[in-house]
């Protein structure tokens, strides 16, 4: 059948254009499948990101249009960067991912150590385990939005029933000492699973041969994973701390369907605050040297930690 559809298209296509599709190279015929690809990635990611550029350097305002622009140089940039608002932003989001990276690399690895065990009923737990992965965030927010209720919730119940504290007492959305450890606990809830699979890769793509070698020599469990497990899956742990830390930089849905950056600005990120400068304050160029900054040091510091990384992988 697709020899039959192979003539036919051949012999319906013109001599002349038969004769220029044999004279392309692989090289040229490979960058025909490709070339639309390049100009969609050019349309939604590069030409967006030069504009926001130039804008960085002048006084636009969106809710202005026919306002005329000024070019203010680094005027933006060196505003930014002496805004105490700005680097409060900044401390809360260093907050926000350190721990979330913390405690997902903690709680996934070990869930992926135990499941790769392969107990009775594994698949099944796996399965359990993935289900908070699957869904929205927009879901997750008002579910847990829900359960943090001091009157009807759930989780504070839960709280003072092993504390004694009232569940009225338990404010995690609006104290402003529990608010950054709500949105942790949320963020760690949805994306462990997500972690724990790529900790899951790793530790089945170590050989059994060499666990085999270790229990000639008699080596012990626990020397086991110092030795073996550990290093062998390190790579993978490293790539999902790279992940995680990326998305969680850049975190906006779960923080301003739970807290909207409060109380105050306990829990405002710097997504949170660029959202309120672009949109709330409508000062563009401002925002667009804020996101310039926020894409340089992301940048930066993956281009660093996957150096770091390459080098654990060739030893």
């Amino acid at each position: 059948m697709l020899d039959r559809t192979a003539e036919a298209v051949a012999r319906a296509t013109p001599d002349s254009l038969a004769r220029r599709v044999r004279g392309l190279s692989d090289r040229m015929v490979a960058w025909i499948f490709i070339a639309p690809t390049i100009v969609l990635l050019l349309a939604i990611n590069i030409f967006p990101l030069i504009w926001a550029i130039q804008l960085s350097f002048t006084n636009y305002r969106a809710n202005r249009p026919n306002e005329a622009i000024k070019n203010v140089g680094l005027q933006n940039y060196s505003r930014i960067l002496h805004d105490a608002d700005t680097w409060v932003a900044m401390q809360a989001t260093a907050h926000f991912v350190f721990w979330t990276i913390v405690l997902q690399t903690l709680i996934g690895f070990t869930l992926a150590y135990l499941i790769d065990r392969k107990f009775r009923g594994h698949a099944f737990w796996t399965t359990i385990i993935l289900v908070p992965m699957m869904l929205s965030p927009a879901v997750v927010g008002n579910f847990w939005r829900f359960l943090y209720e001091p009157q009807i919730g759930l989780f504070a119940y839960i709280v003072s029933f092993f504390t004694g504290i009232p569940p009225t007492e338990i404010l995690m959305v609006s104290s402003v000492d529990l608010a950054p450890w709500a949105i942790i606990i949320v963020d760690t809830w949805m994306w462990t699973p997500y972690v724990m699979l790529i900790c899951l890769a790793g530790l089945r793509s170590i050989p059994d041969y060499i666990y085999e070698a270790a229990e000639v020599d008699r080596a012990s469990n626990w020397r086991q994973f110092w030795s073996i497990t550990l290093p062998m899956a390190l790579p993978f742990i490293m790539l999902a701390v790279l992940f995680r830390g990326i998305e969680n930089f850049k975190m906006f849905d779960m923080v301003n369907l739970l807290t909207g950056g409060g109380p105050g600005s306990t829990t405002e990120v710097a997504s949170i605050t660029l959202k309120r400068e672009a949109f709330e304050k409508w000062r563009t160029g401002f925002s667009s040297a804020f996101a310039i900054i926020l894409f340089v040091a992301v940048f930066g510091l993956a281009n660093i930690y996957v150096k770091v990384l390459n080098r654990v992988k060739s030893r």
